[in-house]
């Protein structure tokens, strides 16, 4: 079955065994993810079985074009959050920037506000025009460079450019329409 199967699959059916088959070949890549960030073994394997755990009413609730973007998104934010939760458990513990992506995440105040701006984002992702929806999340999300962009998707460079530009100028556009 292809992924959009699975998904479509899990989201009749509910039953996680199907969840686990669209999850299992990416454990290894949310792993590496979770030990980037949270920077240990043991909260790293933890981590994979709680995105797992979300991702149980997540995909349920979303639509998801491109589960592996999607997955890396949930994944590090959950990585983000986990971290800040440490952070704010513990007063002593010293600002890191490096470890940050976001000044969001400097207040606790924020927290629900974050959520919200997540939510925005994704949800702007998703009412993007295809072409700028697929060169976005490979250039911002999967770290992509644009003749990696251009290989895959058969755009020529400048369109890659293009559309990620205008992507980039419509999410931010979406964002502060959301906002109002």
């Amino acid at each position: 079955m292809t992924e959009q199967e699975l998904i479509s699959s899990y989201k009749k059916s509910g039953n996680l065994e199907i969840l686990g088959k669209l999850y299992q070949p990416y454990m290894h890549l949310v792993f590496g993810l979770c030990l980037k960030y949270l920077k240990d073994k043991e909260e790293s394997q933890d981590a994979v079985m709680q995105v797992f755990e979300k991702l149980i009413d997540a995909v349920k609730k979303h639509e998801i074009q491109n589960f592996k973007s999607w997955l890396y998104v949930m994944a590090k934010n959950h990585c983000l959050m986990a971290i800040r939760s440490q952070k704010s458990k513990s007063q002593s513990v010293e600002f890191e920037p490096d470890f940050m992506e976001s000044n969001l995440l400097l207040h606790h105040q924020d927290e629900g506000e974050l959520e919200d701006d997540l939510q925005k984002l994704e949800n702007c992702l998703e009412k993007l025009q295809n072409e700028q929806k697929h060169c976005v999340e490979l250039f911002y999300l999967q770290k992509k460079p644009y003749s990696y962009i251009a290989d895959k998707t058969g755009f020529d460079l400048k369109k890659v450019k293009s559309y990620i530009q205008n992507g980039k100028r419509n999410l931010k556009i979406c964002m502060e329409n959301t906002n109002e």
